[in-house]
């Protein structure tokens, strides 16, 4: 079988992988996730009703901010996971958008074009199944599948914030969260060059202060000891909401599926999920179906400011 990106009879692009379908799950929801959000998020009626009333306000206000402020979609995406505290969401809207303006080189004009060639090398991947707690899967191949002649770190990092504006878009991602898995096979010296205190401090600045999504764990797997060298690095920088989702798996599949599910994963990361290999470039190719939405989401936020005042 060709595998190749087609469309459902709703219109949204999918890759067929065996029984599994990689796609974006753009629907409302709806049965046991609509009782788990009421649950685990505060989504009462009354809830959505006064955060989507007190965050219209509060972005109306802020005048500098160009956002969409009167779609409920767009401000859900902030809301839900922020439990719908208005104030909350508000404050991670605007850490989101002056990050992008503060740092331009990584933050303005990201679409999945722009960084399409990150999918392809397969140094970033998303996983078609969800994990046990529903949240999306995706992996970064930090070491093998990493040549940082082609794949720039400023790119990864590009790609990184791409996969959140996807994560974003779904409300099944919004209540379930991210777990990200870094693979450290093949790391070597080469690829710890490309960092310095100040990239670390900046990416651990975005991933606990901006992304907004619920980060429910950072796995990461098949390190040696010069990874030793890489941590050091980042340590000093560890918030506590980094620090009590980040596990060390090395080898051991059985604590990492313990974590994330057996059939979220396939068998190489001790998986039971029978997902056939498919090219990056394949993902890349879905991706290419929302360019014209994330056109769009880069005209939001604030001004751009003076070459000379943006930090490069």
């Amino acid at each position: 079988m060709v595998l190749c990106v087609e469309k459902g009879n709703d219109g949204v692009p999918f890759i067929q992988l065996g029984s599994h379908q990689m796609r974006l799950d753009l629907e409302e929801l709806n049965g046991k996730d609509k009782a788990r959000a009421e649950d685990e998020l505060k989504e009462t009626p009354e809830n959505v009703q006064e955060g989507l009333r007190h965050m219209k306000e509060l972005v109306e206000a802020d005048k500098e901010l160009h956002v969409p402020h009167t779609d409920d979609a767009y401000l859900t995406k902030f809301l839900r996971p922020c439990r719908w505290n208005a104030e909350h969401a508000y404050k991670i809207m605007k850490k989101f958008y002056k990050f992008k303006v503060k740092h331009p080189k990584y933050g303005i004009n990201i679409t999945p074009h722009c960084v399409r060639h990150v999918f392809d090398h397969e140094v970033f991947r998303f996983m078609p199944s969800r994990a046990n707690s529903g949240a999306r899967v995706m992996i970064i191949n930090v070491g093998t599948k990493w040549n940082p002649k082609e794949v720039k770190l400023e790119d990864m990092f590009r790609a990184v914030m791409v996969a959140i504006e996807i994560a974003m878009l779904e409300a099944k991602t919004q209540l379930g969260g991210v777990h990200v898995i870094l693979d450290m096979a093949g790391l070597s010296l080469v690829h710890i060059y490309q960092f310095s205190p100040q990239l670390a401090k900046l990416i651990l600045d975005w991933v606990q202060d901006c992304a907004p999504t619920r980060l429910k764990g950072i796995h990461v797997i098949n390190q040696s000891f010069i990874f030793d060298v890489l941590y050091k690095m980042f340590k000093p920088f560890l918030g506590e909401k980094i620090k009590k989702c980040l596990y060390f798996h090395g080898d051991n599949r059985k604590t990492l599926i313990e974590k994330v599910g057996a059939e979220a994963l396939t068998e190489y990361y001790g998986g039971t999920a029978d997902i056939p290999e498919f090219p990056g470039s394949l993902f890349a190719d879905m991706l290419f179906f929302y360019e014209k939405e994330f056109q769009e989401f880069n005209t939001y936020g604030y001004q751009t400011p003076d070459k000379e005042k943006a930090d490069h």
